[in-house]
């Protein structure tokens, strides 16, 4: 129990601040990117920070990620979603599809730039004593950011990509889409069963998406020699 207890602790202290990071960052670029359309809702509300304090979502942010981690998962979540009001947009298709992919596009950059630092530490030789420690992190932050940008990109109301692909649907096609909304929490029962039963749906979802994670320091080291 004593070995469980420090193997969830030490990952923990290796996830946690990637896992803050990510999720911040998330919604802040949401926020940002629809104040250059012309909706300041989220500034107004106090969310254009990066102080953690305004993001945290009890149960996303500290919560599911600990249960996550007890049940020897990857650390997942999310933050309190930043408000946004579309009418307030110049273009309102253009505003929303750009505001949803701010999201996942934040944590691509962050889990590109993660990689990059990992590779620049182990390059000139930094990876040791505490810099083991910290490349520990940049490699829990590359995996972290990659599965939760992925995972805003799947076309299931309400992530990020949901919205992205109403933007290119009218009329009864959008009607038919947006009522997908109501049967979301059964999808993602499912899924939860289906996983339990070795058939993990999301997992090969974000197949793509983990290869990158895990290959990408490999990529970014033979691009700089």
């Amino acid at each position: 129990m004593t070995f469980f207890m420090e193997d969830i602790l030490l990952k923990l202290a290796y996830s946690a601040p990637g896992f803050l990071l990510a999720v911040i960052v998330h919604e802040y670029s949401h926020g940002w990117v629809a104040k250059r359309f012309g909706d300041d809702t989220a500034e107004r509300a106090g969310r254009l920070t990066f102080n953690p304090v305004s993001h945290i979502d009890p149960m996303g942010t500290v919560v599911f990620p600990a249960i996550c981690l007890m049940l020897g998962g990857a650390v997942f979540g999310w933050a309190r979603p930043v408000p946004i009001v579309p009418r307030n947009f110049k273009n309102i298709k253009k505003g929303i599809f750009w505001v949803s992919f701010a999201g996942p596009l934040s944590n691509f950059i962050l889990g590109v730039l993660s990689a990059f630092v990992l590779v620049l530490l182990y390059k000139f030789g930094m990876a040791q004593g505490i810099g083991e420690q910290f490349a520990a992190m940049l490699q829990f932050s590359i995996i972290i950011n990659f599965i939760l940008g992925g995972f805003n990109l799947i076309p299931i109301p309400p992530l990020d990509g949901s919205r992205m692909v109403a933007t290119f649907l009218k009329g009864e096609a959008l009607r038919k889409y947006e009522s997908l909304a109501q049967y979301t929490p059964f999808i993602f029962l499912g899924v939860i069963a289906l996983s339990m039963v070795g058939i993990h749906t999301f997992g090969y979802l974000l197949m793509p998406f983990m290869w990158l994670a895990n290959n990408l320091p490999f990529y970014i080291s033979q691009l700089l020699g």
